[in-house]
């Protein structure tokens, strides 16, 4: 059965390398459409350097669990992304996080999907919503374009994220 899955990928290191290697690396695995880049501002912590921040629209026949482990921990593995349990605001090579999968409510290991961050933050709802603004939350039951509109509501235009264009030899389309 092919699932319908959406991904956030976001760098503070080295991201106009990372971004595009984590997509590249994604690419085997049905990678489907690519939003947008932003730049934005580190959440958590005003020391970190900002941030580039994508959505991804992949589908695969994978279960969760296995596209978690397998896939999105696999990628970051291989671009050296390591994982500081006592500082999840730590400086990351890539992260990938399942924000979507089918219509599904699921609990991956502890890590909620939906991933609770659409709700909260721009910089993961408004991607999503380039890749999909008709799409409903299984959980909050508003479109992504929604979700997107109202956080972008609430945060000053200067604080938001800045659509990243002029990226030189970045291959984002599929």
């Amino acid at each position: 059965m092919s699932h319908r899955v959406y991904v956030t990928l976001g760098s503070n290191v080295d991201p106009e390398r990372n971004l595009p290697a984590g997509l590249a690396l994604l690419r085997p695995y049905g990678l489907m459409a690519i939003s947008p880049v932003y730049e934005t501002a580190p959440v958590g912590t005003r020391d970190a350097r900002r941030f580039l921040n994508a959505a991804a629209l992949v589908r695969t026949d994978c279960p969760p669990g296995e596209f978690k482990q397998v896939v999105c921990r696999g990628i970051e593995a291989q671009l050296g992304r390591k994982r500081c349990p006592s500082d999840k605001y730590a400086p990351r090579t890539i992260d990938l996080d399942i924000a979507l999968w089918d219509d599904a409510v699921l609990d991956l290991a502890g890590s909620p999907v939906p991933d609770p961050d659409i709700l909260r933050h721009l910089h993961v709802a408004r991607p999503l919503a380039d890749l999909a603004p008709d799409l409903v939350h299984p959980v909050d039951g508003r479109t992504l374009a929604e979700i997107a509109a109202n956080l972008s509501a609430k945060v000053p235009e200067a604080q938001g994220p800045r659509l990243r264009t002029g990226l030189k030899g970045w291959a984002l389309s599929c």
